[in-house]
Parts: C-alpha cells; structure tokens; sequence
C-alpha cells in the first residue's frame, strides 16, 4: 500500500511541475530546443547571461541578475519582414508562472511596470534585444507582430523568474522510477523471499536466539 501511494504522489507532483512548464505560456520546449509561438509565426527561444554563464542557454527562467540578451530565431520566414515589438514588464498580476495575455491585457496601461521596450521594428534573419536585470524577481515578456497585410495582431506572453535555481521535474522521474521498482518488487514477492532467506540465515547463526 505504501508503494502505491509513493508512487501516485510521484506521479501527482510530475503532473503539477509539467502543468506550470506548460503555465509558461508562449514559450515551449520543442525536440531539446525552446519555441516561442506568436500566432502562426514560429521562433527559436533562448536567453544568454554572458558574463556568468557563457554560451549557457536558457528557456525562460534565468539563475541570475546582470547582463541578458534574448534572442529569437525565426522558424517562421516571415518573421523576418514584420514589425517585431518586445516589451518586458514586472510581473505584479500575483498570477506567476499562470499568467496570460487577458492578465496582462487587464493591467491596462504597462509604462510604469516596463522595464525595457524595443518598439515595433524589422529585424531580418533574428531578433536580438539586450538588458541588465539589476533584481530578482517575476518578470513577463511580452512579444507582438502585426500581418502586414490582413492587419491582424499577433501576442505572446511568456513570464518568468530571475534568480530562478529550480530542479525541473527530473527528480519526480527518478522518484516515480525508484516508487515503481519498490512496487515491482513488493508485488511479485521479492521482499517476502529476502525476508525468509534473513530469517533461515539468522536461525543458522549459533547462540542465536530463535524464539
């Protein structure tokens, strides 16, 4: 009974850590790599911290403060020819890594929670914008494009953390695994047969009390 209730929590806590990565909103990962959906246009998503982390690439969340530098490269060709605008808010919507677009829209006017704004322009081949986090915190990107030709608007909104040191959900892996192989062994009777053969080898033991 205890292994089967090990291993539903187990199960129970990968299911809430792969609900809030799929919570991040617009940015998803994708064969080992980050995508970031703006409509129907498609882009390679990653964030670099180049004084501390190097050529490290990030997802979304960022372990620390200083220089940032997202980029995006375009899946979608046509990303390249429309006007791309990045804005970066503080996340005060108290919603986290759940919030959405209608949460962001319902801030109303966002100037006075932006922390840094490229305005709506070209950028051919990738997009590239660059900003110093001086503190930690939740944080919202926001990226939206225009179809130049049906006018239609096109939002992504992806939040995230600075000073973010997560373990991701391989833990709860490992935890479901190890839960299972216990499961495996209590049902088909190993444990039993280890405890027999402990209780043969002890009576074997001279001077051993038996009783």
């Amino acid at each position: 009974m205890i292994f089967r209730l090990l291993t539903l929590t187990a199960f129970f806590w990968i299911g809430l850590d792969f609900q809030t990565a799929s919570a991040h909103g617009s940015v998803t990962p994708e064969d080992d790599i980050c995508i970031i959906r703006i409509g129907y246009y498609k882009a390679h998503f990653k964030i670099y911290i180049p004084q501390t982390d190097g050529h490290d690439e990030y997802c979304e969340d960022i372990p620390g403060t200083g220089e940032t530098i997202f980029v995006m490269e375009y899946e979608h060709s046509g990303l390249g020819e429309v006007p791309i605008d990045f804005r970066v808010i503080r996340n005060v919507t108290d919603k986290g890594v759940f919030t959405s677009l209608e949460d962001v829209n319902s801030l109303g006017n966002l100037d006075a929670i932006t922390v840094v704004h490229h305005s709506a322009a070209v950028q051919p081949d990738v997009f590239t914008i660059r900003y110093d986090f001086d503190d930690e915190g939740e944080f919202v990107g926001i990226v939206t494009v225009e179809n130049p030709e049906s006018g239609k608007v096109y939002t992504a909104v992806f939040p995230f953390e600075v000073g973010f040191a997560g373990f991701g959900w391989w833990p709860w892996f490992a935890a479901v695994f190890v839960a299972l192989q216990l499961n495996y062994l209590w049902m088909n009777g190993t444990f039993a047969r280890w405890k027999r053969t402990g209780k043969k080898r002890l009576m074997a033991i001279p001077g051993t009390n038996h009783g």
